[in-house]
C-alpha cells in the first residue's frame, strides 16, 4: 500500500477504536468554525492552515456511533422535532444544561427545529440545525436537574417541561 509505514509500531491496546472524529465540509469555514467554537463555547484543540486549506479539531467528550434504522430515525424526529426533519446524519450532544446550551447556539446562529421536550426515556432534548443544515440534538440527561429559565425576549424558545 503505497504511503503506509510496515514499520509502524504495534498498539498495546485492547481497543480496535481509539478516537472518532466526525469531519465537516462547509464553503464558508469562517461562519460554521465561529458556530461551534463560540455556540458550543470550545476552544479548538488543533488549528492548521497548510497553504493548501485550514481545519480545526474539536474536542467533544466522548464520541460513540449511533446506528439505527429508518424507522427507529422517524420515531426519534416525530418525539424531537413532531415530524420527520433529519437527514442520515444529525450531531446529538450531551450537555449539562440544556437551555444555557440552546441559548449559546442560537446566539450563535442556529435555528430552532423544535422547542425542547421531554423523550419517554426521561431525558430533555431539543432539536436545532447550524448554518450549514445540519441537525443537531442537545440532551440533557434525567440525572441532571433542569431548571428552565425564560429566554430574554424570546418567548418561542420557552418550553413546559
Amino acid at each position: 500500500m503505497k504511503g503506509y509505514d510496515q514499520n509502524m509500531p504495534a498498539s498495546n491496546s485492547n481497543q480496535s477504536i481509539l478516537e472518532m472524529r466526525i469531519a465537516l465540509t462547509t464553503k464558508e469555514y469562517d461562519r460554521l468554525t465561529k458556530f461551534y467554537c463560540q455556540g458550543l463555547g470550545i476552544e479548538p484543540a488543533e488549528k492548521w492552515n497548510n497553504g493548501q486549506g485550514q481545519g480545526l479539531i474539536l474536542n467533544m467528550g466522548t464520541a460513540s456511533l449511533e446506528i439505527v434504522d429508518q424507522d427507529q430515525a422517524f420515531n426519534i424526529d416525530q418525539i424531537e422535532a413532531g415530524k420527520q426533519v433529519s437527514g442520515q446524519i444529525r450531531f446529538a450532544l450531551q450537555v449539562p444544561d440544556l437551555m444555557a446550551a440552546m441559548d449559546r447556539l442560537l446566539a450563535n446562529g442556529a435555528r430552532l427545529v423544535h422547542p425542547p421536550v421531554k423523550t419517554p426515556w426521561g431525558d430533555h432534548n431539543v432539536r436545532l440545525q447550524d448554518p450549514d443544515g445540519m441537525q443537531i440534538t442537545f440532551f440533557q440527561s434525567s440525572d441532571h436537574k433542569l431548571s428552565i429559565q425564560p429566554a430574554k425576549d424570546t418567548p418561542s424558545k420557552q418550553a413546559e417541561l
